[in-house]
Protein backbone atom coordinates (compact mmCIF):
# COMPACT_ATOMS: atom_id res chain seq x y z
CA UNK A 1 0.00 0.00 0.00
CA UNK A 2 2.99 2.08 0.91
CA UNK A 3 4.42 1.59 -2.17
CA UNK A 4 1.49 2.28 -4.41
CA UNK A 5 0.52 5.85 -2.35
CA UNK A 6 3.92 6.95 -2.96
CA UNK A 7 3.60 5.84 -6.83
CA UNK A 8 0.50 8.05 -7.59
CA UNK A 9 2.33 10.86 -5.56
CA UNK A 10 5.28 11.02 -8.04
CA UNK A 11 2.86 10.23 -10.72
CA UNK A 12 0.78 13.88 -9.64
CA UNK A 13 3.66 15.69 -8.48
CA UNK A 14 5.96 16.20 -11.59
CA UNK A 15 2.48 17.87 -13.04
CA UNK A 16 3.14 21.17 -10.78
CA UNK A 17 6.31 21.78 -12.97
CA UNK A 18 4.64 21.17 -16.32
CA UNK A 19 3.22 24.94 -16.41
CA UNK A 20 6.43 26.55 -16.07
CA UNK A 21 7.98 24.29 -19.16
CA UNK A 22 5.13 25.62 -21.81
CA UNK A 23 6.56 26.09 -25.48
CA UNK A 24 3.61 26.78 -27.81
CA UNK A 25 6.12 27.77 -30.07
CA UNK A 26 8.62 25.04 -32.01
CA UNK A 27 11.56 26.39 -34.53
CA UNK A 28 12.97 24.52 -37.16
CA UNK A 29 15.50 25.92 -39.64
CA UNK A 30 17.12 24.69 -43.05
CA UNK A 31 20.56 26.33 -44.98
CA UNK A 32 19.15 27.35 -48.39
CA UNK A 33 22.07 27.14 -51.09
CA UNK A 34 22.61 29.65 -53.91
CA UNK A 35 21.03 28.46 -57.19
CA UNK A 36 24.71 28.30 -58.95
CA UNK A 37 26.99 26.39 -56.23
CA UNK A 38 26.46 24.07 -53.09
CA UNK A 39 27.84 27.75 -50.99
CA UNK A 40 24.75 28.61 -48.15
CA UNK A 41 23.18 31.67 -49.41
CA UNK A 42 20.73 31.89 -47.23
CA UNK A 43 18.71 30.60 -43.74
CA UNK A 44 14.92 30.17 -43.91
CA UNK A 45 13.53 29.63 -39.97
CA UNK A 46 10.38 28.31 -39.36
CA UNK A 47 8.22 29.00 -36.53
CA UNK A 48 5.61 26.46 -35.72
CA UNK A 49 2.43 27.85 -33.71
CA UNK A 50 0.68 25.63 -31.00
CA UNK A 51 -3.27 25.64 -31.82
CA UNK A 52 -5.30 28.17 -29.65
CA UNK A 53 -1.69 30.69 -29.20
CA UNK A 54 0.07 32.99 -31.04
CA UNK A 55 3.54 34.54 -30.80
CA UNK A 56 4.69 38.09 -30.48
CA UNK A 57 7.67 38.70 -32.77
CA UNK A 58 9.43 41.61 -30.56
CA UNK A 59 12.66 42.33 -32.38
CA UNK A 60 14.81 40.19 -35.27
CA UNK A 61 18.44 41.39 -34.13
CA UNK A 62 18.65 45.01 -33.81
CA UNK A 63 15.39 46.16 -35.14
CA UNK A 64 11.98 46.10 -33.29
CA UNK A 65 9.05 44.87 -34.47
CA UNK A 66 6.32 44.26 -32.80
CA UNK A 67 4.05 42.47 -34.63
CA UNK A 68 1.34 40.07 -33.51
CA UNK A 69 1.93 36.52 -35.59
CA UNK A 70 -0.73 34.68 -35.78
CA UNK A 71 -0.46 32.56 -38.91
CA UNK A 72 1.04 28.76 -38.70
CA UNK A 73 3.84 28.24 -40.07
CA UNK A 74 5.62 31.22 -40.18
CA UNK A 75 8.65 32.14 -42.13
CA UNK A 76 11.53 34.12 -41.65
CA UNK A 77 14.57 34.45 -44.34
CA UNK A 78 17.74 36.27 -44.40
CA UNK A 79 21.39 36.37 -45.70
CA UNK A 80 23.85 33.51 -44.69
CA UNK A 81 26.74 36.09 -43.62
CA UNK A 82 23.89 37.91 -41.52
CA UNK A 83 23.45 36.03 -37.73
CA UNK A 84 20.25 37.83 -36.50
CA UNK A 85 18.69 36.93 -32.50
CA UNK A 86 14.76 36.40 -32.71
CA UNK A 87 13.30 37.68 -29.60
CA UNK A 88 9.88 36.79 -28.96
CA UNK A 89 7.15 35.47 -26.46
CA UNK A 90 3.39 33.75 -27.20
CA UNK A 91 0.53 34.49 -25.86
CA UNK A 92 -3.39 32.62 -25.21
CA UNK A 93 -6.48 33.85 -23.95
CA UNK A 94 -5.19 32.92 -20.56
CA UNK A 95 -1.61 33.94 -19.97
CA UNK A 96 1.66 35.05 -21.97
CA UNK A 97 5.00 33.10 -21.60
CA UNK A 98 8.29 35.35 -20.44
CA UNK A 99 10.15 37.19 -23.84
CA UNK A 100 12.55 34.31 -25.78
CA UNK A 101 15.25 34.12 -27.46
CA UNK A 102 16.00 32.19 -30.90
CA UNK A 103 19.74 32.36 -31.80
CA UNK A 104 20.99 30.91 -35.22
CA UNK A 105 24.77 30.75 -35.59
CA UNK A 106 27.19 27.91 -36.30
CA UNK A 107 24.83 25.96 -37.90
CA UNK A 108 22.93 25.18 -34.56
CA UNK A 109 20.33 26.12 -33.17
CA UNK A 110 19.15 27.07 -29.65
CA UNK A 111 16.90 28.95 -27.15
CA UNK A 112 17.56 30.92 -24.58
CA UNK A 113 15.09 32.29 -21.48
CA UNK A 114 14.97 35.56 -21.66
CA UNK A 115 17.26 35.76 -18.49
CA UNK A 116 16.42 38.45 -16.31
CA UNK A 117 12.83 37.69 -16.49
CA UNK A 118 13.24 33.84 -16.03
CA UNK A 119 15.39 34.67 -12.50
CA UNK A 120 12.59 36.84 -11.37
CA UNK A 121 9.67 34.24 -12.00
CA UNK A 122 11.94 32.07 -10.23
CA UNK A 123 12.23 34.43 -7.33
CA UNK A 124 8.92 34.84 -7.07
CA UNK A 125 7.85 31.13 -6.92
CA UNK A 126 10.34 30.67 -4.03
CA UNK A 127 9.56 33.62 -2.19
CA UNK A 128 5.43 32.50 -2.38
CA UNK A 129 7.31 28.39 -1.15
CA UNK A 130 9.04 30.91 1.79
CA UNK A 131 5.47 32.52 2.59
CA UNK A 132 3.94 28.78 2.51
CA UNK A 133 6.15 28.15 4.80
CA UNK A 134 5.78 30.95 7.35
CA UNK A 135 2.08 30.30 6.94
CA UNK A 136 2.63 27.31 7.96
CA UNK A 137 4.29 27.91 10.61
CA UNK A 138 2.00 30.10 12.50
CA UNK A 139 -1.08 28.12 11.55
CA UNK A 140 1.21 25.17 14.21
CA UNK A 141 0.02 27.62 16.82
CA UNK A 142 -3.49 28.71 16.40
CA UNK A 143 -5.89 27.66 19.03
CA UNK A 144 -7.71 25.77 16.18
CA UNK A 145 -4.90 23.11 15.26
CA UNK A 146 -3.35 23.00 18.99
CA UNK A 147 -6.84 21.24 20.10
CA UNK A 148 -5.82 18.29 17.11
CA UNK A 149 -3.11 17.50 18.73
CA UNK A 150 -4.50 15.07 21.22
CA UNK A 151 -7.16 13.44 18.62
CA UNK A 152 -3.94 12.55 16.80
CA UNK A 153 -2.29 11.02 19.86
CA UNK A 154 -5.82 8.88 20.30
CA UNK A 155 -5.98 7.97 17.17
CA UNK A 156 -2.10 7.07 16.43
CA UNK A 157 -1.90 5.30 19.72
CA UNK A 158 -4.31 2.70 18.98
CA UNK A 159 -2.31 1.64 15.48
CA UNK A 160 0.93 0.18 16.81
CA UNK A 161 1.33 -1.47 13.58
CA UNK A 162 3.73 0.15 10.76
CA UNK A 163 3.85 3.99 12.87
CA UNK A 164 6.73 4.77 10.76
CA UNK A 165 5.13 4.34 7.92
CA UNK A 166 1.33 5.75 9.04
CA UNK A 167 3.32 8.68 10.01
CA UNK A 168 4.63 9.65 6.96
CA UNK A 169 1.42 8.74 4.98
CA UNK A 170 -0.58 10.98 7.29
CA UNK A 171 2.20 13.48 6.49
CA UNK A 172 1.89 12.91 2.95
CA UNK A 173 -1.96 13.40 2.93
CA UNK A 174 -1.66 16.93 4.63
CA UNK A 175 0.52 17.84 1.73
CA UNK A 176 -1.58 16.36 -1.09
CA UNK A 177 -4.96 17.95 -0.19
CA UNK A 178 -3.34 21.23 0.50
CA UNK A 179 -1.60 20.94 -2.53
CA UNK A 180 -4.47 19.95 -4.32
CA UNK A 181 -6.30 22.97 -2.80
CA UNK A 182 -3.91 25.45 -4.67
CA UNK A 183 -3.81 23.08 -7.91
CA UNK A 184 -7.95 23.40 -7.74
CA UNK A 185 -7.63 27.54 -7.20
CA UNK A 186 -5.05 27.31 -10.35
CA UNK A 187 -7.28 25.04 -12.38
CA UNK A 188 -10.71 27.06 -11.67
CA UNK A 189 -9.10 30.35 -12.15
CA UNK A 190 -6.79 30.54 -14.41
CA UNK A 191 -3.41 32.51 -14.97
CA UNK A 192 -5.43 35.60 -16.04
CA UNK A 193 -7.72 35.60 -13.55
CA UNK A 194 -5.63 34.85 -10.66
CA UNK A 195 -3.51 37.66 -11.82
CA UNK A 196 -7.36 39.85 -11.81
CA UNK A 197 -7.90 38.39 -8.20
CA UNK A 198 -5.36 39.77 -6.69
CA UNK A 199 -6.54 43.39 -7.48
CA UNK A 200 -10.22 42.85 -7.37
CA UNK A 201 -11.71 44.85 -5.25
CA UNK A 202 -14.98 42.31 -3.82
CA UNK A 203 -11.55 39.97 -2.95
CA UNK A 204 -9.91 41.77 -1.19
CA UNK A 205 -12.50 44.04 0.53
CA UNK A 206 -13.81 40.26 1.31
CA UNK A 207 -10.59 39.33 3.09
CA UNK A 208 -10.55 42.92 4.86
CA UNK A 209 -13.03 41.68 6.42
CA UNK A 210 -12.78 37.67 7.05
CA UNK A 211 -9.37 39.08 8.56
CA UNK A 212 -10.86 41.53 10.99
CA UNK A 213 -13.86 38.95 11.93
CA UNK A 214 -11.11 36.47 13.25
CA UNK A 215 -9.31 39.12 14.65
CA UNK A 216 -12.79 39.78 16.67
CA UNK A 217 -12.93 36.40 17.85
CA UNK A 218 -9.51 35.87 18.99
CA UNK A 219 -10.04 38.87 21.32
CA UNK A 220 -12.86 36.89 22.50
CA UNK A 221 -15.94 38.78 21.40
CA UNK A 222 -17.62 35.59 20.01
CA UNK A 223 -16.40 32.13 18.83
CA UNK A 224 -16.26 31.06 15.23
CA UNK A 225 -16.46 27.03 14.72
CA UNK A 226 -17.08 24.90 12.16
CA UNK A 227 -20.04 22.48 12.42
CA UNK A 228 -19.19 19.79 15.13
CA UNK A 229 -21.01 17.57 13.17
CA UNK A 230 -18.42 17.56 10.23
CA UNK A 231 -15.23 17.10 12.16
CA UNK A 232 -17.02 14.29 14.50
CA UNK A 233 -18.07 13.02 11.44
CA UNK A 234 -14.92 12.23 9.70
CA UNK A 235 -13.19 11.48 12.84
CA UNK A 236 -15.99 8.39 13.73
CA UNK A 237 -15.61 7.34 10.36
CA UNK A 238 -11.48 7.69 10.26
CA UNK A 239 -11.50 5.70 13.61
CA UNK A 240 -14.12 2.84 11.59
CA UNK A 241 -11.41 2.41 8.61
CA UNK A 242 -8.74 0.87 8.12
CA UNK A 243 -5.49 1.33 6.07
CA UNK A 244 -5.23 4.45 3.71
CA UNK A 245 -8.29 5.41 4.04
CA UNK A 246 -8.08 6.15 7.51
CA UNK A 247 -5.36 8.16 7.73
CA UNK A 248 -6.50 10.33 4.60
CA UNK A 249 -9.96 10.98 6.27
CA UNK A 250 -7.89 11.90 9.40
CA UNK A 251 -5.90 14.27 7.43
CA UNK A 252 -9.21 15.59 6.26
CA UNK A 253 -10.28 16.31 9.90
CA UNK A 254 -7.73 18.38 10.63
CA UNK A 255 -7.98 20.39 8.00
CA UNK A 256 -11.73 20.39 8.37
CA UNK A 257 -11.26 21.32 12.34
CA UNK A 258 -8.32 23.92 12.07
CA UNK A 259 -9.87 25.65 8.75
CA UNK A 260 -11.41 28.55 11.35
CA UNK A 261 -7.55 29.70 12.08
CA UNK A 262 -5.89 28.53 8.90
CA UNK A 263 -8.77 30.08 6.36
CA UNK A 264 -7.60 33.23 6.44
CA UNK A 265 -3.58 32.20 6.30
CA UNK A 266 -4.44 30.22 3.04
CA UNK A 267 -6.79 33.17 1.96
CA UNK A 268 -4.12 35.59 2.49
CA UNK A 269 -1.37 32.99 0.79
CA UNK A 270 -3.62 32.28 -2.06
CA UNK A 271 -4.18 36.14 -3.08
CA UNK A 272 -0.37 36.91 -2.56
CA UNK A 273 0.68 33.97 -4.65
CA UNK A 274 -2.63 35.19 -7.12
CA UNK A 275 -0.70 37.58 -9.02
CA UNK A 276 2.21 35.58 -9.41
CA UNK A 277 2.40 32.64 -11.60
CA UNK A 278 0.40 29.84 -13.07
CA UNK A 279 2.24 27.86 -10.81
CA UNK A 280 2.37 30.00 -7.98
CA UNK A 281 -0.81 28.66 -5.77
CA UNK A 282 0.48 25.41 -5.82
CA UNK A 283 3.97 26.12 -4.83
CA UNK A 284 2.67 28.66 -1.73
CA UNK A 285 0.40 25.64 -0.75
CA UNK A 286 3.32 22.78 -0.79
CA UNK A 287 5.24 25.20 1.69
CA UNK A 288 2.17 25.44 3.74
CA UNK A 289 1.44 21.51 3.78
CA UNK A 290 4.74 21.26 4.32
CA UNK A 291 5.22 23.38 7.61
CA UNK A 292 1.95 22.13 8.88
CA UNK A 293 2.63 18.51 8.12
CA UNK A 294 6.27 17.57 9.61
CA UNK A 295 5.53 18.37 13.52
CA UNK A 296 1.80 16.57 13.22
CA UNK A 297 4.16 13.45 11.25
CA UNK A 298 6.75 13.34 14.09
CA UNK A 299 3.55 13.38 16.73
CA UNK A 300 2.21 10.52 14.81
CA UNK A 301 5.58 8.82 14.89
CA UNK A 302 5.91 8.86 18.26
CA UNK A 303 2.49 9.49 20.04
CA UNK A 304 4.09 9.45 23.53
CA UNK A 305 5.83 13.15 22.34
CA UNK A 306 2.23 14.33 21.96
CA UNK A 307 1.41 13.57 25.56
CA UNK A 308 3.98 15.81 26.73
CA UNK A 309 2.58 19.06 24.39
CA UNK A 310 1.72 22.14 26.80
CA UNK A 311 -2.30 21.80 27.27
CA UNK A 312 -4.13 25.05 25.81
CA UNK A 313 -4.79 27.74 28.89
CA UNK A 314 -3.61 31.55 29.79
CA UNK A 315 -0.68 30.91 27.05
CA UNK A 316 -3.53 29.87 24.51
CA UNK A 317 -5.86 33.23 25.20
CA UNK A 318 -2.83 35.51 25.19
CA UNK A 319 -1.40 34.32 21.97
CA UNK A 320 -4.79 34.65 20.43
CA UNK A 321 -5.10 38.14 20.90
CA UNK A 322 -1.29 38.49 19.98
CA UNK A 323 -2.52 36.76 16.87
CA UNK A 324 -5.57 39.20 16.84
CA UNK A 325 -3.38 42.52 16.57
CA UNK A 326 -1.56 40.70 14.00
CA UNK A 327 -4.36 40.22 11.99
CA UNK A 328 -6.23 43.35 12.04
CA UNK A 329 -2.95 44.81 10.55
CA UNK A 330 -2.14 42.49 7.94
CA UNK A 331 -6.07 43.01 6.96
CA UNK A 332 -4.96 46.49 5.97
CA UNK A 333 -3.42 45.04 3.19
CA UNK A 334 -6.05 44.42 1.26
CA UNK A 335 -8.07 47.05 2.17
CA UNK A 336 -5.12 49.22 0.70
CA UNK A 337 -5.04 47.30 -2.32
CA UNK A 338 -8.92 47.83 -3.06
CA UNK A 339 -8.66 51.81 -2.37
CA UNK A 340 -5.40 52.33 -4.52
CA UNK A 341 -6.55 50.19 -7.49
CA UNK A 342 -10.38 51.86 -7.47
CA UNK A 343 -9.45 55.54 -6.13
CA UNK A 344 -11.32 56.21 -2.97
CA UNK A 345 -8.71 57.83 -1.11
CA UNK A 346 -10.08 56.15 2.29
CA UNK A 347 -6.73 54.78 3.56
CA UNK A 348 -3.85 57.67 2.81
CA UNK A 349 -0.01 55.54 3.40
CA UNK A 350 -0.07 58.14 7.03
CA UNK A 351 -3.08 56.65 7.85
CA UNK A 352 -1.90 52.50 7.21
CA UNK A 353 1.06 53.36 9.21
CA UNK A 354 -0.47 54.77 12.33
CA UNK A 355 -3.18 51.99 12.70
CA UNK A 356 0.16 49.65 12.27
CA UNK A 357 1.67 51.47 15.44
CA UNK A 358 -1.48 51.04 16.99
CA UNK A 359 -1.30 47.44 17.00
CA UNK A 360 1.97 47.18 17.79
CA UNK A 361 1.74 48.90 20.76
CA UNK A 362 -1.45 47.15 21.58
CA UNK A 363 0.12 44.14 21.83
CA UNK A 364 3.24 45.31 24.13
CA UNK A 365 0.49 46.97 26.57
CA UNK A 366 -1.67 43.79 26.52
CA UNK A 367 0.99 41.51 27.64
CA UNK A 368 2.63 43.72 30.16
CA UNK A 369 -1.13 43.90 31.77
CA UNK A 370 -0.96 41.49 34.58
CA UNK A 371 2.72 40.72 34.32
CA UNK A 372 3.34 40.66 37.73
CA UNK A 373 0.77 37.92 38.23
CA UNK A 374 2.35 35.42 35.46
CA UNK A 375 5.43 33.38 36.63
CA UNK A 376 9.17 34.19 35.59
CA UNK A 377 8.85 31.71 32.70
CA UNK A 378 6.11 33.20 31.26
CA UNK A 379 7.23 37.03 32.17
CA UNK A 380 10.43 36.38 30.28
CA UNK A 381 8.28 35.20 27.18
CA UNK A 382 6.32 37.66 27.17
CA UNK A 383 9.27 40.05 27.89
CA UNK A 384 10.67 38.32 24.36
CA UNK A 385 7.37 39.64 22.14
CA UNK A 386 7.05 42.90 24.02
CA UNK A 387 10.46 44.40 23.12
CA UNK A 388 10.08 43.43 19.31
CA UNK A 389 6.48 44.56 19.55
CA UNK A 390 7.08 47.79 20.86
CA UNK A 391 10.26 49.03 19.14
CA UNK A 392 9.14 48.01 15.85
CA UNK A 393 5.89 50.48 16.97
CA UNK A 394 8.91 53.39 17.28
CA UNK A 395 10.39 52.63 13.98
CA UNK A 396 6.83 53.00 12.78
CA UNK A 397 6.44 56.07 13.86
CA UNK A 398 8.80 58.53 11.50
CA UNK A 399 6.45 56.82 8.46
CA UNK A 400 4.34 59.61 9.73
CA UNK A 401 5.98 62.21 8.00
CA UNK A 402 6.96 60.06 5.20
CA UNK A 403 9.96 58.09 5.95
CA UNK A 404 10.41 55.04 3.82
CA UNK A 405 10.10 52.45 6.79
CA UNK A 406 11.38 49.30 4.46
CA UNK A 407 10.66 46.92 6.73
CA UNK A 408 6.61 46.79 5.54
CA UNK A 409 7.50 48.52 2.18
CA UNK A 410 5.79 45.37 0.53
CA UNK A 411 2.68 46.02 2.30
CA UNK A 412 1.84 50.02 2.95
CA UNK A 413 0.52 52.30 0.08
CA UNK A 414 3.52 53.44 -2.22
CA UNK A 415 5.17 56.50 -0.88
CA UNK A 416 5.70 60.18 -2.48
CA UNK A 417 9.47 59.94 -3.80
CA UNK A 418 10.71 63.38 -4.07
CA UNK A 419 12.08 65.45 -6.34
CA UNK A 420 10.65 63.41 -9.39
CA UNK A 421 8.54 64.26 -12.06
CA UNK A 422 6.48 61.37 -12.55
CA UNK A 423 4.50 60.59 -16.09
CA UNK A 424 1.18 58.61 -15.62
CA UNK A 425 0.08 58.27 -19.05
CA UNK A 426 2.36 56.70 -21.96
CA UNK A 427 1.23 58.58 -24.55
CA UNK A 428 2.18 62.00 -22.79
CA UNK A 429 5.18 60.93 -21.21
CA UNK A 430 6.53 59.71 -24.54
CA UNK A 431 5.39 63.44 -26.40
CA UNK A 432 7.09 65.24 -22.88
CA UNK A 433 10.26 63.32 -23.71
CA UNK A 434 10.56 63.56 -27.90
CA UNK A 435 9.92 67.41 -26.86
CA UNK A 436 12.62 67.61 -24.16
CA UNK A 437 15.28 65.42 -26.15
CA UNK A 438 15.52 63.35 -23.51
CA UNK A 439 15.67 59.33 -22.21
CA UNK A 440 12.60 57.53 -21.24
CA UNK A 441 12.29 54.28 -18.06
CA UNK A 442 9.04 53.32 -17.82
CA UNK A 443 8.17 51.58 -14.44
CA UNK A 444 5.32 48.87 -14.83
CA UNK A 445 3.97 48.58 -11.83
CA UNK A 446 0.52 47.31 -9.45
CA UNK A 447 -1.23 48.72 -6.40
CA UNK A 448 -1.04 45.06 -5.22
CA UNK A 449 2.65 44.02 -6.33
CA UNK A 450 4.66 43.61 -3.32
CA UNK A 451 7.87 44.04 -5.15
CA UNK A 452 7.16 46.95 -6.68
CA UNK A 453 7.06 48.66 -2.65
CA UNK A 454 9.88 46.56 -2.14
CA UNK A 455 11.98 48.20 -5.60
CA UNK A 456 10.33 51.62 -4.43
CA UNK A 457 11.63 51.75 -0.90
CA UNK A 458 15.18 49.84 -1.66
CA UNK A 459 15.97 51.23 -5.05
CA UNK A 460 13.96 53.81 -6.24
CA UNK A 461 14.18 56.58 -3.13
CA UNK A 462 18.23 55.84 -3.01
CA UNK A 463 19.60 59.22 -3.17
CA UNK A 464 22.25 57.96 -5.57
CA UNK A 465 19.43 56.63 -8.00
CA UNK A 466 17.26 59.48 -7.99
CA UNK A 467 20.36 61.62 -8.66
CA UNK A 468 20.60 59.79 -11.96
CA UNK A 469 16.74 59.39 -12.96
CA UNK A 470 16.73 63.06 -13.17
CA UNK A 471 18.31 62.37 -16.87
CA UNK A 472 15.33 60.82 -17.78
CA UNK A 473 11.30 61.21 -18.32
CA UNK A 474 10.01 58.70 -15.64
CA UNK A 475 6.69 56.83 -16.20
CA UNK A 476 4.86 55.24 -13.97
CA UNK A 477 2.06 52.72 -15.36
CA UNK A 478 0.07 50.88 -12.74
CA UNK A 479 -1.60 47.63 -14.75
CA UNK A 480 -4.06 47.15 -11.77
CA UNK A 481 -5.65 50.55 -12.00
CA UNK A 482 -9.36 49.76 -12.33
CA UNK A 483 -10.40 53.49 -13.66
CA UNK A 484 -11.36 53.60 -16.65
CA UNK A 485 -9.48 50.49 -18.26
CA UNK A 486 -6.24 52.53 -17.05
CA UNK A 487 -4.67 49.32 -16.00
CA UNK A 488 -5.81 47.38 -18.91
CA UNK A 489 -4.87 49.90 -21.17
CA UNK A 490 -0.96 49.51 -19.23
CA UNK A 491 -1.19 45.86 -19.16
CA UNK A 492 -1.71 45.70 -22.93
CA UNK A 493 1.36 47.93 -23.95
CA UNK A 494 3.34 46.16 -21.58
CA UNK A 495 2.61 42.70 -23.42
CA UNK A 496 2.07 43.78 -26.62
CA UNK A 497 5.16 46.35 -27.11
CA UNK A 498 7.57 44.61 -24.21
CA UNK A 499 6.70 40.69 -24.47
CA UNK A 500 6.27 41.15 -20.63
CA UNK A 501 2.95 40.75 -17.97
CA UNK A 502 5.12 40.86 -14.73
CA UNK A 503 5.70 43.32 -12.34
CA UNK A 504 8.33 45.27 -11.43
CA UNK A 505 9.36 45.69 -15.51
CA UNK A 506 11.56 48.34 -16.41
CA UNK A 507 12.52 49.59 -19.78
CA UNK A 508 14.64 52.40 -21.08
CA UNK A 509 14.12 54.29 -24.23
CA UNK A 510 15.59 57.10 -26.29
CA UNK A 511 13.95 60.10 -26.85
CA UNK A 512 12.55 58.95 -30.19
CA UNK A 513 10.91 55.73 -28.35
CA UNK A 514 13.40 53.20 -29.37
CA UNK A 515 14.51 50.55 -26.48
CA UNK A 516 17.98 51.17 -25.69
CA UNK A 517 18.44 48.16 -22.96
CA UNK A 518 17.54 44.74 -22.01
CA UNK A 519 14.65 45.36 -20.11
CA UNK A 520 15.41 45.25 -15.74
CA UNK A 521 13.27 43.04 -13.52
CA UNK A 522 12.91 43.00 -9.50
CA UNK A 523 16.44 44.01 -7.37
CA UNK A 524 16.66 45.41 -4.44
CA UNK A 525 19.99 46.41 -4.91
CA UNK A 526 20.63 50.01 -6.26
CA UNK A 527 23.85 49.89 -7.67
CA UNK A 528 22.63 46.82 -9.79
CA UNK A 529 19.83 49.60 -11.18
CA UNK A 530 22.32 52.09 -11.57
CA UNK A 531 24.69 49.58 -13.62
CA UNK A 532 21.87 48.70 -15.74
CA UNK A 533 20.77 52.77 -16.47
CA UNK A 534 22.35 54.25 -20.17
CA UNK A 535 22.16 57.51 -19.22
Amino acid sequence: MMRQYLIILLLLLPGWAVGQMVEPVKWSGEEVPAASSEAVDSVRLTATIQDGWHMTLISVGDEEIGEEIYETPYTLTFAANEVKAIRYNSCNDQMCTAPEIFDYSNEKFKIKNYELQASENQRGLWMIFVLGLLGGLLAIFTPCVWPIIPMTVSFFLKRTDNGARNAILYGLSIIVIYVGLGLLVTVLFGASALNDLSTNAVVNIVFFLLLVVFALSFFGLFEITLPESWSTALDSKARQTGGLLSILLMAFTLVIVSFSCTGPIIGTLLVEAAGNSLLAPAVGMLGFAVALALPFSLFAMFPQWMKQAPKSGDWMSAFKVVLAFIELALSLKFLSVADMAYGWGILPRWLFIAIWIICFLGIGVYLLWNIRNVSLTRKIIRAVVIIPSVAFACYLVPGLWGAPVKAISAFAPPMEIEGREVFNDYDEGLAYARQEGKPVIIDFTGYGCVNCRKMEAYVLDDDSVKARLKNYVFIELFVDDKRDGIGERNSRIQREQFGSNAQPFFVQLDADGKQIAEPMAFTTDPQEFIGWLKY
